[in-house]
């Protein structure tokens, strides 16, 4: 298993690494300086409409407007007859099918009032559940019926958690602040105007215990259209070069005459899902309606994740086993096991939310307290999880180090040129898996950040706690990119003899190399012999 990083003198090395240096600070360029910030956040107020068809589409602009809730119960009008209109974007605007995705949250204002107050949760009863009826209109530009057609309609159910922000004193005073309500996600923007009408029904005691409705706020966030772009075309650029990186390292492994091993068979499939991470089919949402395409996405960033930390474990792994222990998968069952069974249940919970959102974007996991509980659970697991992940593949790594130092006690018989040949090669290794844990501990952390992000937008927060940057975004992908595919080059076979004139005749040194491939001369990793307990030997 002679490898190319084995070969390469050091020109060549250091005008490698060059090149990567500048591969990517170009990806955190163009997120920090080209692409924009990667979502963007809208408010709109609703309208309060009154109608007695309750099948039309109100529209905010049209529809016999009501100043407020009490206006209405001055003129007689019933809840059944109020709709809260909210259309997006705003006028004058139009959403595009760059924007991907949108997800939406609302926030009630709550007026207090003595003879229909708020129930605040005690010992008996916990937050006041609020039912609404929503549906989900949309228009395109060029429609010349001009109507709105209906994509959605649902019955759901939130907990309604507000605090008072006043004293209670004043007789009928004061406001409470209620907290975000997670109100629909859809993956796929392909309609230029969106609709929203929301009816709060009161029949069989809902809506009984919430309080008065002073006005309902909705935030909506979606992918901005100029990270889209600058994203499609990092993917479009990237997406062939790994496939003929792959197509190439597959080439090279098959013109040996043995049958690949355990390490370049797990390099190949990183790289086969390295590949369909990058295929830009985000491209086909410009043209046809794919409201999956988040579900799809979430598939395919779990699969690479879980691709990643298998090829971490059985990559340092295979440097530390002894000769006969080698090439077997069932070695590292209780590694790949659990990354398994952490990839699973990331992906039952998708399935949960986005999944069941193709048929019902209302629908929300985080919608009542215990799938609030349990989602916020689900995230802070999956984050230590990661992170004790990143901690034993540092512990791996060290042993690796210091299993490979140990074997420099063979060196002190050799020449001097020998044994900086043997030195120069270790040194080359070590700073690979330096470079290994860098890349693991960045992924770790854009883990962990992505997912707390992604958890304010269920709210709808304008502005998180924790916020990713374009250049995170690019850089971090960027990153992926050039490791496996340095990895993927670096680890390729190699028939380079550029070692060999040097270690001829010395007994310790043929024990390193291993016996050349009588097809294509590769001989195997001097490195990778070396970090065998049986090389000691």
């Amino acid at each position: 298993m002679a490898v190319i990083l084995e070969s390469l003198s050091v020109k060549q090395l250091i005008a490698l690494g060059l090149g990567i240096v500048v591969i990517l600070c170009a990806f955190f360029i163009a997120g920090g300086k080209i692409a924009p910030s990667p979502t963007n956040a809208m408010l709109h107020t609703a309208h309060i409409c009154h109608t007695k068809n309750q099948d039309a589409a109100q529209e905010p602009w049209t529809c016999a407007h009501l100043d407020n809730l009490d206006q209405a119960r001055e003129k007689g009008i019933t809840p059944h007859e109020i709709v809260f209109a909210i259309q997006f974007p705003h006028p004058g605007l139009e959403m595009s099918r760059w924007h991907q995705f949108i997800a939406a949250s609302v926030r009630l204002d709550l007026r207090f009032d003595s003879s229909f107050p708020y129930r605040a949760k005690d010992d008996k009863h916990g937050y006041p559940v609020w039912t609404f009826e929503a549906s989900l209109f949309y228009k395109d530009k060029n429609d010349t019926s001009g109507g709105w057609k209906l994509m959605a309609r649902s019955l759901e159910d939130r907990e309604l958690v507000c605090h008072f922000k006043e004293s209670k004193n004043n007789r009928d005073g004061g406001y409470y602040d209620c907290e975000d309500i997670p109100f629909f996600e859809i993956g796929s923007v392909y309609h230029e105007y969106y609709l929203v009408n929301l009816r709060l029904p009161v029949h069989r005691s809902k809506n009984r215990h919430i309080g008065p409705v002073s006005e309902l706020h909705f935030v909506e966030i979606h992918q901005n259209g100029g990270f889209t772009r600058v994203w499609f075309t990092m993917k479009t650029i990237v997406s062939p070069i790994s496939i003929i990186l792959l197509l190439w390292f597959a080439k090279r492994v098959k013109n040996l005459s043995r049958g690949p091993v355990l390490l370049e068979k797990t390099l190949f499939l990183l790289g086969v899902v390295t590949a369909f991470l990058n295929l830009p089919i985000e491209w086909f949402t410009l043209w046809v309606d794919m409201p999956f395409m988040l579900l799809l996405t979430d598939i395919r960033q779990g699969l690479f994740y879980a691709m990643l930390m298998c090829f971490w474990i059985i990559f340092t792994g295979e440097h530390l086993l002894d000769q006969s222990e080698r090439n077997r998968l069932k070695v590292y069952w209780r590694q790949v096991g659990a990354i398994a069974f952490g990839g699973a249940c990331l992906l039952v919970f998708d399935l949960c939310e986005r999944g069941y959102q193709l048929k019902n974007p209302f629908f929300s996991i985080w919608a009542t307290k215990l799938g609030n509980d349990l989602a916020y659970a689900f995230i802070i697991c999956a984050a230590v999880c990661a992170c004790v992940y990143f901690l034993f593949l540092c512990v791996l790594v060290i042993k690796v180090f210091w299993n490979i130092r140990g074997k420099r006690a063979t060196f002190k018989n050799m020449s001097r040129a020998r044994r900086l040949n043997y030195e120069g090669l270790i040194y080359r290794f070590e700073f690979l898996m330096v470079v290994t844990l860098l890349c693991a501990g960045l992924t770790v952390v854009f883990f962990v950040i992505s997912n707390v992000n992604e958890a304010h937008w269920k709210f709808g927060s304008e502005e998180s706690t924790v916020e990713i940057s374009s250049a995170l975004f690019t850089g971090v992908y960027g990153m992926w990119n050039v490791y496996v595919m340095s990895i993927m080059f670096l680890y390729a076979p190699t028939t380079s003899d550029r070692y060999q004139a040097s270690f001829d005749g010395n007994r310790e040194t043929v024990e390193l190399t291993g016996a050349a491939d009588p097809v294509s001369g590769a001989k195997e990793s001097i490195v990778y012999s070396m970090a065998g307990k049986t090389a000691q030997e």
